[in-house]
Protein backbone atom coordinates (compact mmCIF):
# COMPACT_ATOMS: atom_id res chain seq x y z
CA UNK A 1 0.00 0.00 0.00
CA UNK A 2 1.65 3.54 -0.82
CA UNK A 3 2.04 5.61 2.06
CA UNK A 4 2.83 9.27 2.27
CA UNK A 5 5.76 10.41 2.77
CA UNK A 6 3.47 13.18 5.18
CA UNK A 7 0.52 11.73 5.81
CA UNK A 8 -1.11 14.35 7.62
CA UNK A 9 -1.99 16.53 5.46
CA UNK A 10 -5.21 17.47 7.16
CA UNK A 11 -3.81 20.70 8.79
CA UNK A 12 -2.74 21.61 5.23
CA UNK A 13 -5.96 20.94 3.76
CA UNK A 14 -7.90 22.84 6.69
CA UNK A 15 -5.63 25.94 6.56
CA UNK A 16 -6.52 25.98 2.79
CA UNK A 17 -10.29 25.90 3.63
CA UNK A 18 -10.12 28.62 5.95
CA UNK A 19 -8.07 31.04 3.74
CA UNK A 20 -10.61 30.95 1.46
CA UNK A 21 -13.16 31.31 3.76
CA UNK A 22 -11.60 34.44 4.79
CA UNK A 23 -10.50 35.39 1.19
CA UNK A 24 -14.25 34.83 -0.05
CA UNK A 25 -15.17 37.49 2.72
CA UNK A 26 -13.09 39.85 1.94
CA UNK A 27 -13.97 39.62 -1.47
CA UNK A 28 -17.52 40.34 -0.74
CA UNK A 29 -16.61 43.09 1.50
CA UNK A 30 -14.09 44.28 -1.62
CA UNK A 31 -15.46 43.16 -4.76
CA UNK A 32 -12.64 45.44 -6.41
CA UNK A 33 -9.83 42.95 -4.67
CA UNK A 34 -11.71 39.72 -5.47
CA UNK A 35 -10.81 36.61 -3.60
CA UNK A 36 -7.94 35.01 -5.80
CA UNK A 37 -5.55 37.59 -4.47
CA UNK A 38 -6.38 37.62 -0.59
CA UNK A 39 -6.34 33.53 -0.87
CA UNK A 40 -2.47 33.50 -2.61
CA UNK A 41 -0.87 36.43 -0.66
CA UNK A 42 -2.57 34.95 2.79
CA UNK A 43 -1.65 31.06 1.91
CA UNK A 44 1.94 32.75 1.25
CA UNK A 45 1.87 34.67 4.69
CA UNK A 46 0.78 31.65 6.99
CA UNK A 47 3.23 29.42 4.79
CA UNK A 48 6.31 31.75 5.57
CA UNK A 49 5.20 32.12 9.25
CA UNK A 50 4.18 28.60 10.22
CA UNK A 51 6.13 26.76 12.52
CA UNK A 52 9.15 23.99 11.31
CA UNK A 53 7.65 22.30 14.41
CA UNK A 54 3.98 22.34 15.75
CA UNK A 55 1.09 21.05 18.15
CA UNK A 56 -1.03 20.81 14.93
CA UNK A 57 1.99 19.82 11.71
CA UNK A 58 5.17 19.82 11.16
CA UNK A 59 6.15 22.76 8.37
CA UNK A 60 6.42 19.91 5.51
CA UNK A 61 3.10 18.46 6.19
CA UNK A 62 1.76 22.01 6.29
CA UNK A 63 2.69 22.11 2.97
CA UNK A 64 2.33 18.98 1.49
CA UNK A 65 -1.46 19.93 2.95
CA UNK A 66 -1.43 23.13 1.01
CA UNK A 67 -0.33 21.44 -2.48
CA UNK A 68 -2.73 18.62 -2.07
CA UNK A 69 -5.42 21.35 -2.08
CA UNK A 70 -4.05 23.44 -4.17
CA UNK A 71 -3.92 20.95 -7.87
CA UNK A 72 -6.82 18.87 -7.37
CA UNK A 73 -9.48 21.64 -6.44
CA UNK A 74 -8.80 24.06 -8.99
CA UNK A 75 -8.70 21.44 -12.17
CA UNK A 76 -12.27 20.48 -10.41
CA UNK A 77 -12.78 24.37 -10.33
CA UNK A 78 -12.10 24.13 -13.69
CA UNK A 79 -14.60 21.92 -14.50
CA UNK A 80 -17.38 23.29 -12.77
CA UNK A 81 -16.20 26.56 -14.87
CA UNK A 82 -17.89 24.72 -17.54
CA UNK A 83 -21.18 25.94 -16.54
CA UNK A 84 -20.54 29.34 -16.52
CA UNK A 85 -19.51 29.07 -20.85
CA UNK A 86 -22.03 28.62 -23.34
CA UNK A 87 -19.89 26.30 -26.06
CA UNK A 88 -20.20 28.86 -28.72
CA UNK A 89 -17.84 30.82 -26.54
CA UNK A 90 -15.33 28.42 -26.06
CA UNK A 91 -15.04 28.17 -30.18
CA UNK A 92 -15.25 32.05 -30.42
CA UNK A 93 -12.22 32.29 -27.77
CA UNK A 94 -10.59 29.52 -29.73
CA UNK A 95 -10.72 31.17 -33.10
CA UNK A 96 -10.15 34.42 -32.00
CA UNK A 97 -7.14 33.54 -29.68
CA UNK A 98 -5.42 30.89 -32.38
CA UNK A 99 -3.45 33.55 -34.34
CA UNK A 100 -2.30 35.62 -31.54
CA UNK A 101 -1.49 32.13 -29.50
CA UNK A 102 0.67 30.72 -31.95
CA UNK A 103 2.38 33.73 -32.65
CA UNK A 104 3.76 34.35 -29.33
CA UNK A 105 4.37 30.24 -29.01
CA UNK A 106 6.40 30.36 -32.05
CA UNK A 107 8.69 33.20 -30.69
CA UNK A 108 9.19 31.97 -27.26
CA UNK A 109 9.93 28.67 -28.71
CA UNK A 110 12.40 30.34 -31.33
CA UNK A 111 13.83 32.87 -29.12
CA UNK A 112 14.94 30.38 -26.07
CA UNK A 113 17.88 28.27 -27.60
CA UNK A 114 19.55 31.83 -28.39
CA UNK A 115 18.57 33.46 -24.96
CA UNK A 116 19.17 30.81 -22.82
CA UNK A 117 22.79 29.41 -24.08
CA UNK A 118 23.79 33.67 -23.74
CA UNK A 119 22.90 33.78 -20.00
CA UNK A 120 24.26 29.98 -19.88
CA UNK A 121 20.77 28.15 -18.76
CA UNK A 122 21.27 24.26 -19.08
CA UNK A 123 19.32 23.01 -22.52
CA UNK A 124 16.68 20.63 -19.89
CA UNK A 125 16.26 23.87 -17.54
CA UNK A 126 15.70 26.20 -20.58
CA UNK A 127 13.20 23.94 -21.85
CA UNK A 128 11.33 23.44 -18.81
CA UNK A 129 11.26 27.63 -18.19
CA UNK A 130 10.22 28.10 -22.36
CA UNK A 131 7.32 25.17 -21.73
CA UNK A 132 6.08 27.15 -19.04
CA UNK A 133 6.34 30.64 -20.41
CA UNK A 134 5.37 29.89 -23.39
CA UNK A 135 1.81 27.03 -22.76
CA UNK A 136 0.87 27.16 -19.55
CA UNK A 137 3.27 27.59 -16.18
CA UNK A 138 3.34 24.42 -14.14
CA UNK A 139 1.20 21.88 -16.01
CA UNK A 140 3.65 22.29 -18.86
CA UNK A 141 6.91 21.61 -16.94
CA UNK A 142 5.30 18.70 -14.88
CA UNK A 143 4.39 17.25 -18.35
CA UNK A 144 7.81 17.96 -20.12
CA UNK A 145 10.12 17.12 -17.65
CA UNK A 146 9.77 13.60 -17.78
CA UNK A 147 9.90 13.58 -21.42
CA UNK A 148 13.63 15.41 -21.55
CA UNK A 149 14.60 13.42 -18.16
CA UNK A 150 14.86 16.54 -16.12
CA UNK A 151 16.51 16.58 -12.74
CA UNK A 152 14.58 17.08 -9.71
CA UNK A 153 16.48 20.37 -9.25
CA UNK A 154 16.09 21.70 -13.02
CA UNK A 155 12.20 20.99 -12.20
CA UNK A 156 12.48 23.43 -8.75
CA UNK A 157 14.42 25.93 -10.25
CA UNK A 158 11.48 26.30 -13.42
CA UNK A 159 8.74 26.06 -11.47
CA UNK A 160 10.18 28.34 -8.66
CA UNK A 161 11.32 30.89 -11.57
CA UNK A 162 7.31 30.56 -13.27
CA UNK A 163 5.70 31.06 -10.19
CA UNK A 164 8.15 34.50 -9.76
CA UNK A 165 6.35 36.16 -12.48
CA UNK A 166 2.73 34.18 -11.98
CA UNK A 167 2.73 36.50 -8.86
CA UNK A 168 3.75 39.30 -11.01
CA UNK A 169 1.32 38.97 -13.46
CA UNK A 170 -1.62 38.79 -11.35
CA UNK A 171 -0.82 42.41 -9.87
CA UNK A 172 0.87 43.83 -13.27
CA UNK A 173 -1.23 42.16 -16.22
CA UNK A 174 -4.96 43.89 -14.62
CA UNK A 175 -2.86 47.69 -14.37
CA UNK A 176 -1.52 47.17 -17.72
CA UNK A 177 -4.63 46.02 -19.48
CA UNK A 178 -6.77 49.06 -17.63
CA UNK A 179 -4.00 51.43 -19.06
CA UNK A 180 -4.34 50.11 -22.74
CA UNK A 181 -8.02 51.01 -22.21
CA UNK A 182 -8.99 47.01 -23.12
CA UNK A 183 -12.24 45.62 -22.55
CA UNK A 184 -13.04 42.62 -21.11
CA UNK A 185 -12.76 40.45 -23.79
CA UNK A 186 -9.59 41.95 -25.31
CA UNK A 187 -8.26 41.38 -21.56
CA UNK A 188 -9.07 38.15 -21.54
CA UNK A 189 -7.58 37.37 -24.61
CA UNK A 190 -4.10 38.75 -23.38
CA UNK A 191 -4.05 37.12 -20.18
CA UNK A 192 -5.15 33.76 -21.52
CA UNK A 193 -2.38 33.72 -24.08
CA UNK A 194 0.50 35.93 -22.00
CA UNK A 195 -0.01 34.76 -18.26
CA UNK A 196 2.09 31.89 -17.31
CA UNK A 197 -0.38 29.38 -15.18
CA UNK A 198 -3.90 28.82 -14.59
CA UNK A 199 -3.83 30.05 -11.08
CA UNK A 200 -2.52 33.35 -12.37
CA UNK A 201 -4.75 33.62 -15.43
CA UNK A 202 -7.94 33.34 -12.99
CA UNK A 203 -6.48 35.49 -10.41
CA UNK A 204 -5.65 38.15 -13.16
CA UNK A 205 -9.07 37.55 -14.98
CA UNK A 206 -10.73 38.05 -11.53
CA UNK A 207 -8.97 41.20 -10.14
CA UNK A 208 -9.97 43.34 -13.83
CA UNK A 209 -13.11 42.03 -13.44
CA UNK A 210 -16.05 42.84 -16.30
CA UNK A 211 -16.31 39.56 -17.07
CA UNK A 212 -12.92 38.73 -18.17
CA UNK A 213 -12.43 35.79 -16.06
CA UNK A 214 -14.51 33.05 -18.25
CA UNK A 215 -13.32 34.35 -21.66
CA UNK A 216 -9.74 34.33 -20.25
CA UNK A 217 -10.10 30.58 -18.64
CA UNK A 218 -11.54 29.73 -22.42
CA UNK A 219 -8.76 31.09 -23.78
CA UNK A 220 -6.23 29.55 -21.92
CA UNK A 221 -8.03 26.18 -21.88
CA UNK A 222 -7.14 26.50 -25.71
CA UNK A 223 -3.46 27.51 -24.93
CA UNK A 224 -2.98 24.53 -22.86
CA UNK A 225 -3.56 22.43 -26.08
CA UNK A 226 -0.26 23.14 -27.24
CA UNK A 227 1.00 20.64 -24.65
CA UNK A 228 0.71 17.84 -26.73
CA UNK A 229 2.01 18.55 -30.14
CA UNK A 230 5.35 20.13 -27.84
CA UNK A 231 5.20 16.88 -25.73
CA UNK A 232 5.31 15.11 -28.58
CA UNK A 233 7.88 16.73 -30.75
CA UNK A 234 10.20 16.87 -27.78
CA UNK A 235 9.64 12.79 -27.26
CA UNK A 236 10.35 12.24 -30.38
CA UNK A 237 13.73 14.78 -30.16
CA UNK A 238 14.56 13.09 -27.07
CA UNK A 239 14.11 9.81 -28.30
CA UNK A 240 16.16 9.56 -31.27
CA UNK A 241 19.32 11.68 -28.97
CA UNK A 242 18.79 8.36 -26.86
CA UNK A 243 17.81 6.11 -29.71
CA UNK A 244 14.98 5.04 -27.71
CA UNK A 245 11.39 4.01 -28.98
CA UNK A 246 9.38 7.07 -30.58
CA UNK A 247 5.85 8.38 -28.55
CA UNK A 248 2.70 6.09 -29.16
CA UNK A 249 -1.08 7.33 -29.94
CA UNK A 250 -1.97 6.18 -26.76
CA UNK A 251 0.82 8.10 -24.89
CA UNK A 252 -0.45 11.11 -26.95
CA UNK A 253 -3.69 10.75 -26.33
CA UNK A 254 -2.56 10.66 -22.41
CA UNK A 255 -1.32 14.09 -22.30
CA UNK A 256 -4.52 15.17 -22.64
CA UNK A 257 -5.11 17.04 -19.25
CA UNK A 258 -8.52 15.24 -17.74
CA UNK A 259 -9.81 18.40 -16.54
CA UNK A 260 -10.22 20.14 -20.06
CA UNK A 261 -11.74 17.13 -21.29
CA UNK A 262 -14.24 17.73 -17.98
CA UNK A 263 -14.38 21.42 -18.77
CA UNK A 264 -16.02 20.77 -22.42
CA UNK A 265 -18.16 18.31 -21.23
CA UNK A 266 -19.74 20.19 -18.70
CA UNK A 267 -19.92 22.94 -20.90
CA UNK A 268 -21.79 20.52 -23.51
CA UNK A 269 -24.28 20.23 -21.04
CA UNK A 270 -25.06 23.43 -20.61
CA UNK A 271 -25.19 23.78 -24.13
CA UNK A 272 -27.53 20.88 -24.38
CA UNK A 273 -29.56 22.47 -21.40
CA UNK A 274 -29.24 19.42 -19.24
CA UNK A 275 -28.12 22.23 -16.63
CA UNK A 276 -31.05 23.84 -14.74
CA UNK A 277 -30.23 27.74 -13.84
CA UNK A 278 -30.07 26.88 -9.87
CA UNK A 279 -27.19 23.94 -10.63
CA UNK A 280 -24.85 26.49 -13.17
CA UNK A 281 -25.27 29.29 -10.54
CA UNK A 282 -24.39 26.62 -7.37
CA UNK A 283 -21.37 25.37 -9.22
CA UNK A 284 -20.30 28.98 -10.34
CA UNK A 285 -20.48 29.90 -6.69
CA UNK A 286 -18.79 26.46 -5.84
CA UNK A 287 -16.17 26.79 -8.58
CA UNK A 288 -14.87 30.25 -7.10
CA UNK A 289 -14.99 29.10 -4.05
CA UNK A 290 -12.85 25.85 -4.50
CA UNK A 291 -10.61 28.79 -6.89
CA UNK A 292 -9.62 30.25 -3.73
CA UNK A 293 -8.80 27.25 -1.51
CA UNK A 294 -6.27 26.38 -4.54
CA UNK A 295 -4.94 29.12 -4.50
CA UNK A 296 -4.28 28.95 -0.58
CA UNK A 297 -2.46 25.85 -1.10
CA UNK A 298 -0.24 27.20 -3.33
CA UNK A 299 0.43 30.07 -1.40
CA UNK A 300 1.13 27.62 1.66
CA UNK A 301 2.88 25.12 -0.07
CA UNK A 302 5.46 27.83 -1.89
CA UNK A 303 8.98 27.61 -0.84
CA UNK A 304 10.37 31.16 -1.36
CA UNK A 305 13.92 30.19 -0.44
CA UNK A 306 13.86 27.94 -3.86
CA UNK A 307 13.20 31.03 -5.77
CA UNK A 308 16.25 32.66 -4.26
CA UNK A 309 18.39 29.33 -4.72
CA UNK A 310 17.43 29.52 -8.27
CA UNK A 311 19.91 32.64 -9.04
CA UNK A 312 19.88 35.07 -11.18
CA UNK A 313 20.15 33.17 -14.86
CA UNK A 314 16.67 31.61 -14.77
CA UNK A 315 14.91 34.28 -13.89
CA UNK A 316 16.51 36.69 -16.48
CA UNK A 317 15.52 33.98 -19.04
CA UNK A 318 12.14 33.73 -17.57
CA UNK A 319 11.81 38.15 -17.48
CA UNK A 320 13.22 38.13 -21.36
CA UNK A 321 10.69 35.52 -22.49
CA UNK A 322 7.68 36.69 -20.14
CA UNK A 323 8.12 40.55 -21.87
CA UNK A 324 8.95 38.60 -25.56
CA UNK A 325 5.43 37.10 -24.81
CA UNK A 326 3.48 39.70 -23.92
CA UNK A 327 4.46 42.40 -26.56
CA UNK A 328 4.46 39.85 -29.29
CA UNK A 329 0.67 38.89 -27.70
CA UNK A 330 -0.27 42.79 -27.97
CA UNK A 331 1.19 43.23 -31.59
CA UNK A 332 -0.49 39.93 -32.80
CA UNK A 333 -3.86 41.72 -30.73
CA UNK A 334 -3.53 44.94 -32.46
CA UNK A 335 -2.80 43.08 -36.39
CA UNK A 336 -5.51 40.66 -35.90
CA UNK A 337 -7.89 43.60 -34.45
CA UNK A 338 -8.75 41.73 -31.55
CA UNK A 339 -7.62 44.85 -29.52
Amino acid sequence: MFRSPHPDIAPGLAASIAIAVAATAIGAIAPVAGSAVPAIVLGLAVGVAWPSRSRIGSAAAFRAGGAAASGPLLRVAIVLLGTQLPLDAIARAGTAALPVMLSSLVVCFASAPLVGRLLGVSRRLRLLITAGTGICGASAIATIAPVIGATGAEVAYALSTIFAFNVAAVGAFPLLGHALGLDAHAFALLAGTAVNDTSSVVAAAGVFGGGALGAAVAVKLVRMLAIVPVAATLSVVEARRADAARMTSRRVVRLVPWFLVGFVLVALARWAGWLPGVVQDAAGQASGFLIAAALAGIGLSTDLGAIRRAGWRPLALGSILSALVTVTTLAAMAATGAM
